[in-house]
C-alpha cells in the first residue's frame, strides 16, 4: 500500500493588509505554523511521503529568512516531501525557489522538480509525475504530458499539478492554466493531487483538490484540511480521508436589522466568537439609538474576543423613535438639525456621513441632559 499526504497552497509570505497590524501578524504567521502541523501529522500516521500541489509560496519577493523558516518548519517530518511551483511562486529563471537552491537551505528529503517530469520513489514504490508552473499564467495544459511519461512497471502512477479543471470549478475562476477534467483517466493515474482552489473539493474517485490547509479568505468552500490518501496497488481506487489542520475560522455575515429583536439576536451570536474566529460583519437595516448602542457594545466586546473583526454598519440607518425625539426636542433648531439629518441619511455619498453626525448629535443630546440632572 502506498500511503501519503496531499496538500496545496501553503500561500507562504501572504499579507493581510486589510486587518490591524497584530491581528495581520498572527493571521501570517499561522501559516508556519500549519506547515509544521502538517509534518508532525505526516510523522504520527507513517506516511510515505507528503505531496504539496503548489504555490508554496504566496509570492516570488519573500525574504530570504521567509524561506529558511518554511524549510525549517517542514523539519518535522524526515520522509519524502514533493513541492511544486504555482502560479504565485512560478518556476521562473530568477524565482523564489532558484533562491532557495543558492541559500542551501532545501533538504535533501525534499524533491523540487523545475520541469515536467517523473520523481521516482523508488524505496516506497511511488513515481510523481509532476507539472510545475514555469510562469504565472498560460492557456496550455501542462498536464498533458502525464500522458506519455513512462513509467516503472508496478508503481503507483500520482500527478502532481497546479490549475484549474476545466468545467468543474464556479464559472468566476479564471481561465487559465487549465486541466482536463479527465486527466487521471488519460494519463493512467492512481490519484491526481491538485492544488489552486483553497477549498477541499473531489473531481471524482482519483481527482482531487485539498485547498489551503489554514483559511486566508472568506469563501466557504471547505478549506483549512489536508486529504491523507491510500492506495492499496496500482489501480485501486483511493481511499481519501480529509483531516482538519486549520486554527482559525473565518466567517462572512450579512445581517439586516428591522426590530429591536434582530440586533438583540445578533449581539448573543457576536458574543459567541471565540480567539480562533476571523470575522466579517455587513449590517444594513435601520435602528433607533437604543437598539444601536447595544448593537455597537456587542461588536466592540466580540472585537475583543475574536482574532479578527472587520465590521461595516455603515448600511445600518439611524431612525430616531419618540424616545430619541423627545431627547432631542420635537421641535426648535435641534430637532430641525435632526430632521435633515435623517432625510439625508438616504441620500449616496452623503448617506454615511449625515448618519454618523445624526449618532453623534444624538449622543451628545443625551450627555447633556444627562450632565445637567447630576
Amino acid at each position: 500500500m502506498t500511503h501519503f499526504l496531499h496538500t496545496a497552497d501553503w500561500q507562504i509570505g501572504r499579507q493581510y493588509g486589510q486587518f490591524e497590524t497584530d491581528d495581520a501578524a498572527m493571521l501570517a504567521e499561522a501559516r508556519f505554523d500549519v506547515v509544521g502541523r502538517i509534518a508532525q501529522l505526516a510523522t504520527e500516521r507513517g506516511v510515505d511521503a507528503v505531496l504539496v500541489a503548489g504555490d508554496v509560496f504566496d509570492t516570488q519577493g519573500v525574504s530570504d529568512r521567509t524561506i529558511r523558516r518554511l524549510f525549517a518548519a517542514m523539519a518535522g517530518y524526515a520522509g519524502p516531501w514533493v513541492m511544486i511551483a504555482g502560479n504565485h511562486d512560478a518556476a521562473l529563471a530568477d524565482s523564489v525557489w532558484s533562491r532557495a537552491m543558492q541559500l542551501g537551505c532545501i533538504p535533501a528529503n525534499v524533491h523540487v522538480p523545475l520541469r515536467v517530469g517523473v520523481v521516482d520513489l523508488l524505496a516506497i514504490n511511488l513515481a510523481v509525475l509532476a507539472a510545475p508552473l514555469t510562469q504565472r499564467h498560460t492557456y496550455d495544459d501542462v498536464t498533458q504530458a502525464f500522458d506519455t511519461l513512462d513509467t516503472a512497471a508496478g508503481r503507483v502512477r500520482v500527478g502532481l499539478a497546479h490549475g484549474s479543471v476545466s468545467g468543474r470549478l464556479p464559472d468566476t475562476i479564471d481561465a487559465t492554466n487549465p486541466i482536463a477534467p479527465d486527466r487521471a483517466t488519460r494519463a493512467r493515474l492512481d490519484y491526481l493531487a491538485l492544488g489552486d482552489w483553497h477549498g477541499c473539493l473531489s473531481i471524482d474517485a482519483h481527482t482531487w483538490y485539498a485547498g489551503t490547509p489554514e483559511q486566508d479568505r472568506f469563501r466557504g468552500n471547505e478549506p483549512g484540511y489536508v486529504l491523507d490518501v491510500r492506495i492499496d496497488a496500482p489501480g485501486a481506487v483511493p481511499v481519501v480521508e480529509r483531516v482538519a489542520t486549520g486554527k482559525y475560522r473565518w466567517s462572512a455575515w450579512d445581517e439586516t436589522i428591522s426590530l429591536p429583536s434582530d440586533a438583540h439576536a445578533l449581539a448573543e451570536r457576536l458574543a459567541q466568537t471565540r480567539v480562533e474566529d476571523v470575522l466579517r460583519l455587513d449590517v444594513q437595516g435601520h435602528a433607533n439609538m437604543e437598539t444601536l448602542d447595544t448593537l455597537q457594545r456587542a461588536v466592540d466586546l466580540a472585537a475583543a474576543q475574536a482574532r479578527a473583526l472587520l465590521p461595516d454598519l455603515s448600511g445600518l440607518r439611524l431612525e430616531p423613535d419618540l424616545a430619541d425625539l423627545a431627547e432631542l426636542g420635537a421641535s426648535g433648531y435641534v430637532g430641525d438639525v435632526a430632521a435633515q439629518l435623517q432625510a439625508m441619511q438616504g441620500e449616496g455619498e452623503q448617506a454615511a456621513v449625515a448618519s454618523e453626525a445624526l449618532r453623534l448629535l444624538l449622543r451628545f443630546q443625551r450627555d447633556s441632559v444627562s450632565g445637567a440632572a447630576k
